[in-house]
């Protein structure tokens, strides 16, 4: 078992969430912030069961937010 960062974000139609440190594509949704935790969350599980141990990058230490004009 690893720990791993995630990021959820809030939008009008809901939630979506992504894990930081993970190789390839893995995301959640859901009506609420917990179900779209629990979505991705199973999204991971299933990620590294697929692609084995490997898929989890170097842990991250610390995961910012920052906003830029673009």
């Amino acid at each position: 078992m690893r720990h791993l960062k995630i990021v959820v974000e809030e939008h009008a139609d809901g939630f979506v969430a992504y894990p930081v440190g993970l190789r390839g594509a893995v995301v959640g949704q859901g009506d609420t912030y917990d179900e779209a935790l629990a979505d991705v969350i199973s999204a991971i599980r299933f990620h590294i069961e697929t692609f084995g141990p490997d898929a989890i990058d170097a842990e991250v230490l610390d995961a910012r937010l920052a906003e830029v004009l673009v």
